[in-house]
Order: C-alpha cells, then structure tokens, then sequence
C-alpha cells in the first residue's frame, strides 16, 4: 500500500513537493499544512509519524523531533488529482509551534469534532483519582453503573424533549453524550466506532 500511494502521488506537478493538509483524526480540526517530497511522505509510511520536507530548513523534518510534539499517523490520503495529500493524525501535544493545538486561529474543534476532545478528555480524566475526577469515579464503579447512568440520562432527555424547552433538552442530550462516551471507553470501544456501524448499515441500504 506504501509503494502504491507513493507511486500514485504526482511529485513533478509542483517541482517536487506536495502539500499534506494535517488533521486530527478524533476531533477533525484541520492542524497544520507542510509539504513533503518523495523522500519525507515514504519515511512517514515507513515510521508511522509525520514527516516533512521544511522549505526554509532546505531539508527533512520531521513534527516533534526537538518538541516531543509527534503526530502519529492514523491513515493517508490522496486527493483525486493526486497533487495533495491529508495526514489524519493522533497529536501527542500541540501541533503548532506556538503551543496552540492548531496553526489556525481557532483553537477548538467545532461541531461534532467536540466528540473527539471529549474522548480525549475521558481518557485523561481515567488516570485521576477519583475523588477529583466524576469521570474517573464512574469508571472505578465499573460499566454496570455507567450503563445505570446512560439509562437515567436517556429517560431524562426523553423527558426533556416532551415536557421541557429546548435549552433543557439540549442540557440533557449533552449528559446522555457525556456518559454514553464514557460507557463505551469503559468497554474498550468509541464513538468512531458506533459511527462506522451508522456507516456500515447506510451503504448496505443503496
């Protein structure tokens, strides 16, 4: 597959170089834009951590070598005039030599890349003490209870969108979010993986 991509990628269109737009894969927040040659995008397929071409270094650089910073990569692609690629990362720390998350002037992720950070955020709460961490006293109680809260939530959004306002439906849906995220990293599994169930069931209907 490392060959193939790499047979794929059209290096002589820009003098050598291609664009990689980097991405969080949890949270989809767009992080930074590098470029690579032939040489960087085979040491990042080989290595598994991203790897640049630096324009003004003249040479290689790979995110996270000084800074501890990495970006390991979760999948590459290509884009459809095989002159652009998109690195899908796990960040460890941030992405932008500012020591913001991202490059780009928003620092939070929006829409339902909130997801990804809350994850994130659930599986930094686990190693807490859990008395100063709800997230971290749930998951010492084990999944029987967190499933008896995801059930409580989900009657009290039930309730909420047939007797409340929207505010207090919106309040209650994101309880239900909150401890269905934390049911589902207690088992092991995430909400990426109950959106490629969603995806799945969706192409088997076309």
């Amino acid at each position: 597959m490392s060959a193939e991509l790499l047979d794929r990628v059209d290096f002589d269109k820009q003098g050598g170089l291609v664009p990689a737009i980097v991405q969080d894969a949890a949270t989809l927040q767009v992080l930074m834009l590098a470029y690579v040659n032939r040489e960087t995008l085979a040491e990042t397929l080989e290595s598994g951590q991203a790897t640049f071409f630096s324009r003004s270094r003249g040479g290689r650089w790979r995110k996270g070598e000084t800074s501890g910073h990495f970006l390991n990569i979760v999948a590459v692609e290509l884009d459809c005039d095989n002159d652009t690629l998109l690195f899908r990362v796990d960040p460890v720390g941030p992405a932008c030599h500012r020591g913001t998350v991202t490059c780009f002037d928003e620092n939070a992720s929006l829409g339902v890349g909130r997801l990804g950070e809350l994850e994130k955020t659930i599986a930094l709460r686990a190693a807490a003490p859990p008395e100063e961490s709800w997230t971290a006293k749930l998951l010492a109680r084990g999944p029987k209870r967190i499933a008896q809260k995801v059930g409580e939530e989900g009657v009290e959004t039930a309730l909420a969108a047939v007797a409340g306002d929207v505010e207090e439906l919106n309040s209650e849906a994101a309880d239900l979010l909150y401890h269905l995220a934390v049911l589902l990293y207690a088992r092991g599994s995430s909400l990426n993986a109950v959106m490629d169930v969603l995806a799945n069931r969706a192409e088997k209907r076309k």
